[in-house]
């Protein structure tokens, strides 16, 4: 007789099935586990024996060979060990084959029988869905983040000897409910603490309703790092849908059993390795692109980063999704972020400043300025001037706290506005689709300009020499100002504001 129990191997941003074969043969008392497993996966025999043991059951007294199906795909990981025990339990007789039919397990045991939490429970739960599982059984730290999988029984449990009851039915056992604590995200204060910038803060709210890439550009210490950091204040509760592709990604290579019910901001130093913000490795991981996905990447002194790291985001800012080869397979991580950045003028910082004059070289600046290609920067929407503040604002500031956020009075105005922007996207798009992300095809169709804003905009991209994609991106933040506005139509207004977004200089 052969047992067979179901669990599953995270792959990519996907899960395939495995099945856990477990045969028994005569032999002096063993355990063989083959199927392409890495080092953790060959220790789990000395795992599962001490458990059983510790748990009072007896493992069968022949030689046992677990096979890990199929054979030919790589599996690593602690969590087959739940999976590879009841195998053993079923062809020792101590449960039935019944008992165990069409659940999935994922879990590490520990040597007294404890269930330890593991990585990618939540794709893990995708293919049990997927399957038609009638239940999954996990480490109860897991519980919340299968149970974002709707449609799904999930059970938590904290011990082999729970889960020996659950499916001997010997007491009722409830599946996990999920609390409304779990995707309930923290209060956010936008813009606190920022002194003036009204024209940054108004674009920020721009980006923000749209998902528009931008970058700060000015002197030093004028707030470019602190507007930055304020974007993801501005940024809508993540959809349920997007709480699980967040949890997906986080929970494959974090220690973090928990939902993940906010966007993230992901903020790389300059030094960090290509690999760690593209992605890479073997077996291939995602990089901080990818764990900005559906939030914020913030490089701060853009050009300070490697020519090659930032190259390589021209594809994930284009394709929103990173594809990583390597000799054992090929794999895609999604990598639809926002991305917002920051740079000085020049390497001193105060080229064009009126107050401190530069000291670099000519050299020095156009090397500087070579760091940041033109197909790079044609890829950001937004390029924001960030001036010096007047000695005389902050002055005022002192005595005077008033908010003057994007002009007008209320510190939760920009959330209003942007929740109205995002509502109409949604209205047009019919999903989550924001207008950064839209099709080229969609914006003759959907996003409605008017003939004198497109022959304006038309005139303004012959005079500055906008590239089509330029072009394009231009007439997507137009958009967005749009519906800000609660406009249906693209006027030249619109336009006009969206032109003001691609200076590079006062």
């Amino acid at each position: 007789m052969t047992a067979v129990i179901k669990t599953a191997a995270p792959y990519g941003h996907d899960a395939r099935i495995i099945d856990v074969e477990c045969d028994s043969t005569q032999g002096l008392p063993s355990m063989q586990i083959v199927g392409l497993g890495n080092k953790a996966i060959d220790e789990a025999r000395e795992r599962v024996r001490a458990s059983l043991r510790n748990c009072g059951f007896s493992p069968p007294a022949r030689r046992l060979i677990i096979n890990l199906a199929p054979a030919d795909l790589p599996k690593d990981g602690s969590h087959y060990d739940l999976a590879i025990a009841v195998a053993v339990m079923t062809i020792g007789k101590i449960l039935r084959p019944s008992d165990s039919h069409d659940y999935f397990f994922a879990g590490e045991l520990t040597l007294d029988g404890q269930l330890r939490g593991v990585r990618g429970i939540v794709h893990i739960a995708e293919a049990a869905l997927r399957f038609g599982a009638r239940g999954l059984i996990v480490p109860k730290c897991n519980a919340a983040q299968a149970a974002l999988i709707q449609g799904l029984p999930v059970y938590g449990m904290s011990s082999l000897q729970e889960v020996f009851v659950l499916l001997k039915k010997q007491r009722d056992v409830q599946a996990y409910t999920a609390n409304d604590s779990d995707v309930l995200p923290p209060h956010r204060q936008p813009f606190a603490g920022i002194i003036g910038q009204a024209f940054a803060k108004r674009a920020l709210v721009v980006a923000a309703a749209g998902r528009h890439n931008i970058l700060f550009n000015g002197p030093p210490g004028t707030g470019k790092s602190l507007l930055a950091k304020s974007l993801i204040d501005l940024l809508p509760k993540p959809s349920q849908n997007e709480v699980i592709s967040l949890t997906k990604l986080h929970s494959l290579f974090l220690d973090n059993n928990d939902v993940v019910n906010t966007r993230p901001f992901r903020s790389p130093h300059h030094s960090a390795s290509h690999a760690a913000i593209i992605g890479g490795g073997s077996p291939p991981r995602p990089g901080e692109v990818s764990l900005a996905h559906r939030g914020v990447l913030f490089l701060d002194e853009l050009p300070e980063y490697t020519r090659p790291s930032l190259e390589a985001l021209r594809q994930p800012l284009e394709d929103r999704r990173i594809h990583l080869a390597r000799v054992n397979g090929r794999v895609t991580y999604p990598a639809d972020f926002m991305l917002v950045a920051t740079q000085n003028p020049c390497p001193c910082g105060y080229l064009g400043d009126k107050e401190k004059p530069c000291i670099c070289p000519p050299a020095d600046i156009e090397r500087y300025h070579r760091k940041l290609s033109g197909p790079l920067l044609d890829r950001i929407d937004m390029t924001v001037y960030v001036p010096r503040l007047p000695p005389q604002l902050l002055a005022d500031h002192l005595y005077n706290s008033s908010d003057e956020t994007v002009g007008l009075p209320g510190s939760h105005l920009p959330l209003h506005m942007i929740e109205r922007a995002r509502q109409a996207q949604f209205e047009r798009y019919g999903d989550d689709t924001t207008n950064a992300a839209a099709e080229t095809h969609d914006i003759a169709r959907l996003m409605r300009p008017d003939r004198q804003a497109l022959s304006f905009l038309r005139q303004a991209s012959e005079r500055m020499h906008l590239s089509v994609r330029a072009h394009f991106r231009t007439l997507k933040v137009a958009r967005t100002i749009a519906d800000i506005e609660g406009s249906p139509d693209i006027l030249s207004g619109h336009v006009s504001e969206a032109l003001q977004y691609r200076q590079r200089a006062p």
